[in-house]
Order: C-alpha cells, then structure tokens, then sequence
C-alpha cells in the first residue's frame, strides 16, 4: 500500500515535471528553459505555469483510476494538492 502511493507521488512529479517543460517551451517563444522559468518569476506568473504543468496530472490520475490502482492515484492526487497549495504560497510571496 505504501509502496503504491509512493509510485502514485514520483508519477505526479515526473508528470507535473513534463507539463511544466512542455508548458515552458510552448510559451516560451523559442527561449531557453532557465530563462522562461526566470522570466515567468520576475513576471509574476510562476505560478500559474506551473498550474499549467500539473494537467499531464490529470492524465496519471485517470489512468491509475481506470487500471483500480487506487492508491497511486491517490499519490497522484497528493502531489496536486501539494502543487496548488505550493502555486498559492508563491503567488502570496
């Protein structure tokens, strides 16, 4: 059970990870991924890219939920709501 929900956590991460790359490089004009990541900061809407990034959750999650791996989906489900509260505090700061 514990090792399910691990798997479920890594895959949200790595999941949230491509979406934000992908994000990054689609509204990134062609720029670099440090600089577009940098920029976003400066701009103010970190957050809201990352936000962006977290769809490819989404895909995990129903994927876990069609296959009754329910407890990587909920690992997958943890590391969105870790995601939104970590968008909200830096949209605070």
């Amino acid at each position: 059970m514990r090792k399910e929900l691990i798997i479920g956590m890594v895959v949200g991460l790595i999941a949230n990870a491509i979406g934000l790359f992908i994000t990054a490089q689609f509204l990134g004009n062609g720029d670099d991924f440090t600089t577009v990541i940098q920029s976003a900061y400066n701009e103010g809407f970190l957050g809201k890219l990352i936000s962006l990034g977290a769809v490819l959750n989404l895909i995990a999650f129903f994927i876990f939920i069609k296959r009754k791996q329910d407890y990587r989906a909920r690992g997958v489900l943890l590391i969105t709501v870790f995601i939104a509260v970590f968008t909200f505090v830096i949209k605070l700061f």
